[in-house]
């Protein structure tokens, strides 16, 4: 039989899922099978997040508006990240912010907790006006900051990427000389939902992100090109709801698969998809995911330093 054990930049895990930073609270609901629990992004200062609603649905997806609602550094360094390191799972944590020192500070903070495997930049959240995704769409700032930040702590740094750029290969390689041991691929794609009787947006901060299905394809090209262009280890997610979509991640240059809107409607879908997954290696003769990653790359681009 298979297994589904991955290494992913270091570390080893029981499988390659873990859930979309900000589409789990672990603390209330468990963590419903991921192999690493990922935070929910926690800045420097509390952040009330953006007015309610905050979540709308669409064909084959939704559209969020949370605005990066968190109780501060402080706080979650002080309260949460001790009752998360109880659940026994690796953490990866998330963090953002509005200049390269306070993304260092959370970096330097959250990076010491032992339970804590990994720090993930978010420099690609849709859902505030500047800061994150202002910093992860231009080269030169991207890799300012991942450079700041590598020599904060001593595990991995990953950057988590906006697909709402020109070339995603440009941010993904100044991510890698800034020093990224890897990448996170895709955040949310900016979209607004309007409601049918009013006219009006549905969200209560106007515009939101895209999730879901929709945004799969979008993704796997992301994570494709990213992969071609460094070579670094990836979370690859975005419509992630089954087997035969966390394969296609696999091939596409990921390393590990992240589920997130699925989540919402099927609490049991990242155990579901697990076994799934593993029939679906047994079917094809392979001993474990690793053997499925980047195999849809010629076999000149699929250098790896998972």
């Amino acid at each position: 039989m298979p297994s589904l054990e991955t290494t992913f930049c270091g570390v080893r895990l029981e499988s390659p899922f873990v859930n979309g930073s900000g589409t789990l609270d672990a603390l209330v609901s468990g963590t419903l099978g991921v192999a690493a629990f990922v935070t929910k992004t926690v800045t420097l200062h509390p952040r009330e997040g953006n007015p309610p609603p905050r979540i709308a649905e669409t064909p084959s997806g939704m559209v969020n508006s949370i605005g990066l609602a968190n109780p501060g550094l402080e706080r979650f360094a002080e309260d949460d990240l001790p009752r998360l390191a109880e659940l026994g799972v690796p953490i990866i944590a998330s963090v953002g912010g509005w200049s390269p020192d306070e993304y260092a500070t959370a970096v330097a903070r959250v990076g010491a907790h032992p339970a804590v495997v990994a720090v993930e930049l978010n420099v690609s959240c849709p859902n505030v006006e500047s800061g994150c995704i202002s910093i992860g769409t231009d080269p030169g700032e991207t890799r300012a900051l991942v450079e700041r930040c590598r020599d904060e702590t001593d595990v991995p740094v990953l950057a988590k990427l906006s697909p709402s750029v020109t070339e995603i290969e440009a941010i993904a390689t100044a991510a890698a000389e800034g020093g990224a041991d890897g990448l996170v691929l895709i955040n949310t794609l900016r979209g607004i939902a309007i409601d049918r009787t009013t006219l009006r947006p549905l969200l209560g901060g106007g515009g939101g992100g895209l999730s879901g299905p929709a945004i799969k394809p979008v993704a796997l090209h992301a994570v494709y090109h990213a992969r071609a262009a460094t070579g670094l280890p990836i979370v690859g997610m975005g419509g992630v709801a089954g087997a035969a979509d966390a394969s296609e991640f696999l091939a596409a240059g990921a390393t590990l698969v992240g589920i997130g809107t699925a989540l919402f409607g099927d609490p049991g879908v990242v155990e579901r998809t697990s076994a799934e997954l593993l029939a679906d290696l047994e079917r094809r003769g392979a001993n474990g995911p690793g053997e499925l990653v980047a195999v849809a790359h010629p076999p000149t681009s699929t250098s790896s330093r998972a």
